[in-house]
């Protein structure tokens, strides 16, 4: 009869360090995402901004793109909001928590 694998702590420290380094690439790929999606909404603000501009000195930019980037700026900077008041919502009932 074949005797059981012993676990040994040989290699505990090892598979610690993996799963330290593993929550920290979730913790920085989360973080990541957050900073691409506020540079995502930054770059289409400006966008409309320059759109905008264009279209009031009277430089031939059609109407149509000059709303579309707005509306996407809005939208964006819309959602980013809503996820502000949703972090700040879950921080205030974190902090409600009786320990």
């Amino acid at each position: 009869m074949l005797d059981p694998i012993q676990i040994t702590n040989e290699f505990s420290p090892l598979i610690k360090q993996h799963n330290q380094v593993n929550q920290k690439k979730n913790a920085s790929s989360f973080v990541d995402t957050l900073k691409e999606f506020i540079d995502d909404v930054n770059n289409l603000q400006k966008e409309s901004a320059i759109q905008s501009e264009k279209f009031i000195k009277g430089e031939p930019v059609d109407i149509h793109t000059v709303m579309i980037t707005a509306e996407k700026a809005k939208t964006s900077f819309n959602l980013l909001l809503e996820l502000r008041n949703k972090a700040l919502e879950l921080y205030r009932e974190i902090n409600r928590l009786q320990v």
